[in-house]
């Protein structure tokens, strides 16, 4: 982990943009998915759905997503993303394949094992053992990190059920890496960099759209659109009020917030949270 900097974000804004991508790990990073949908909003200006570049395609893909946000992180505004799909593992993960309590360490490891950032792969395709080497990373479905079992959250590892995030969660971390290896310490990644965040520093949190979309009017909206509005609408309005500055630092027992830091954590979920994914 790098070395945080105390001085975390309360009072005024500190995000000038604000982003909530609802996640899809089906297919392959380069197929049109008409469950990618990206929000973006400005201090004080309503979320509006982002299309996808101007190509044959009609919606985004993964490969798509990750550039633009590579792109637009690298730009000196700061910009706090929310991303619906898992950024880590439960600690048995890491016990079981005797891994190194580290962040970075495993998406390394996760990538090396499940290449799903390859044009032509996709989630099923390391499953069924046709690419990569996810027979020696898998995990349980009984395995849940302390996140999810709060608020009752399915496991990263619950694949073919309705409402699992299990393939956006394998298909999304090696695009994760992409960002951590090219953005460096420009992006701070909560609370895996650490639970404050500096100020002037752009963000990416594990979201859970299912905490706030049901607070927001539908109105014409797709149940995707719909999650990512929610997302990018929450994360602007509690920025704005300054109350984002409790959801940084969730009311964790130590040993919580140390797994944490491995398991990462969903922005929004405190002890009490109820709920279901």
């Amino acid at each position: 982990m790098r070395e945080e900097i105390p001085s975390p974000m309360t009072g005024a804004a500190a995000f000038e943009r604000y982003v909530g991508i609802d996640y899809s790990g089906a297919e392959t990073p380069t197929s049109s998915l008409k469950g990618l949908r990206v929000y973006v909003a400005q201090q004080g200006i309503a979320p509006s759905e982002l299309p996808p570049p101007p190509s044959p395609r009609k919606y985004w893909t993964r490969r798509g997503i990750a550039e633009w946000l590579l792109e637009l992180l690298a730009e000196p505004a700061p910009t706090l993303v929310g991303i619906d799909h898992a950024f880590s593992f439960p600690i048995r993960y890491f016990e079981t394949h005797h891994l190194e309590p580290d962040w970075s360490s495993f998406l390394k490891d996760f990538r090396t094992h499940w290449p799903t950032d390859g044009d032509n792969i996709d989630v099923d395709c390391v499953r069924d053992g046709f690419a990569g080497d996810g027979a020696a990373r898998m995990g349980s479905a009984k395995w849940r990190r302390v996140t999810e079992t709060l608020c009752k959250a399915k496991s990263v590892f619950h694949f073919d059920v309705p409402g699992s995030v299990a393939k956006s969660t394998h298909a999304g971390l090696p695009w994760l890496l992409l960002l951590r290896e090219q953005l460096g310490s420009q992006l701070h990644f909560w609370p895996f960099d650490g639970w404050a965040i500096p100020r002037g520093h752009s963000a990416i949190a594990e979201v859970y759209p299912s905490l706030w979309s049901k607070a927001l009017p539908r109105e014409d909206r797709t149940p995707d659109q719909h999650d990512a509005y929610a997302v990018t609408a929450m994360l602007e309005r509690l920025d704005r009020s300054g109350d984002i500055a409790k959801l940084w630092e969730p009311a964790l027992t130590p040993q919580e917030r140390a797994v944490a830091q491995v398991e990462g954590w969903i922005l929004g979920v405190m002890p009490t949270t109820g709920g279901s994914r």
